[in-house]
């Protein structure tokens, strides 16, 4: 049996002449979580749709899950849950009445002690008898999550699973997310938050539809090439705008009240920066590049998508 949960090569999706996949390669190992990062319109959805068998692809080979991507779709929907970005599910309805209608669907055995055991997983006990239409945002995804896992899949995609949630439900939710990992579930899930994706075993990012950097966080930051000095204090925030354009500069902004000023080329970059160094009430000093200053600098040279 083949360790890699998803082995696929040359994937290509169009629509209506427009690209939206182009040449991706994924092999992610059983058991991992793998943040999947790009700006909107970059292709994230589409690979994530192409991976479960909800669109066909123009070209490409592999297997998800041991089975063949292009020809046994249906087997690979049934071992794996699917969390779109959109609350999904009938508002109309309680949680229970939710998980039980999906516990049907997939024609499970021993449905109220699945939904029971489900139920008690995600903490969603005392919410059970609440109507979904009723929860907040964090609640609406914990419900979701329960109804991807209650058919015990073994592969979890998440689209942009947490937007729109508080933080505290955001770490709650990625607590779930890795006791699951645990216990041997394989998780993509495509995020736009820094914090989310450093949780992760490994990135992706994709842009125009090809993926353009992978690997660990620390991998991916270095391989950036990026240098970056932190002014703080009084009067950085007018340096932000006195520096975009400078030679040697290729991004500057804000983390907090620290202004990360980033460039490929230190001796150039500090060049710009030394008129500035002697000012008073400004701390000047130097850290490693933020994952945040990467995707910066990756939207920045692919430029935007046009979708």
């Amino acid at each position: 049996m083949s360790e890699l949960a998803i082995d696929v090569t040359g994937l290509c999706k169009s629509f209506a002449g427009q690209v939206a996949v182009k040449d991706v390669a994924l092999q992610m190992p059983k058991g991992e979580v793998w943040g999947f990062l790009g700006p909107n319109g970059s292709g994230k959805t589409t690979t994530i749709r192409l991976l479960c068998g909800l669109l066909k692809p123009d070209a490409g080979e592999g297997a998800c899950l041991g089975y063949d991507f292009r020809t046994q779709s249906a087997a690979i929907k049934r071992e794996t849950g699917y969390m779109t970005q959109k609350f999904s599910y009938w508002e109309d309805l309680s949680i229970r009445e939710n998980l039980e209608f999906v516990a049907r669907l997939y024609g499970l055995g021993g449905r109220k002690a699945r939904v029971d055991r489900t139920i008690e997983t995600l903490g969603l006990g005392y919410r059970q008898h609440q109507l979904a239409g009723t929860l907040s945002g964090g609640w609406k995804q914990r419900m979701a999550l329960a109804a991807c896992i209650l058919h015990d899949p073994k592969l979890l995609l998440l689209d942009e699973p947490t937007a729109g949630v508080d933080p505290q439900a955001r770490r709650e939710f990625w607590e779930e997310i890795h006791r699951l990992s645990e216990a041997g579930l394989t998780v993509l899930v495509a995020t736009h938050y820094m914090d989310e994706a450093e949780r992760c075993d490994r990135i992706v990012y994709i842009a125009h539809g090809r993926i353009i950097a992978r690997g660990t966080v620390s991998e991916v930051i270095a391989a950036s090439n990026l240098v970056t000095r932190v002014a703080e204090g009084e009067g950085v925030r007018r340096l932000a705008t006195e520096l975009g354009g400078k030679a040697g500069v290729d991004h500057a902004g804000f983390f907090g009240a620290a202004l990360h000023i980033s460039g490929r080329d230190g001796v150039l970059l500090d060049a710009a920066l030394a008129p500035y160094r002697n000012q008073p009430g400004i701390h000047w000093s130097s850290a490693p590049p933020s994952l945040e200053d990467v995707f910066i600098d990756l939207m920045r040279r692919e430029g935007a998508d046009d979708r």
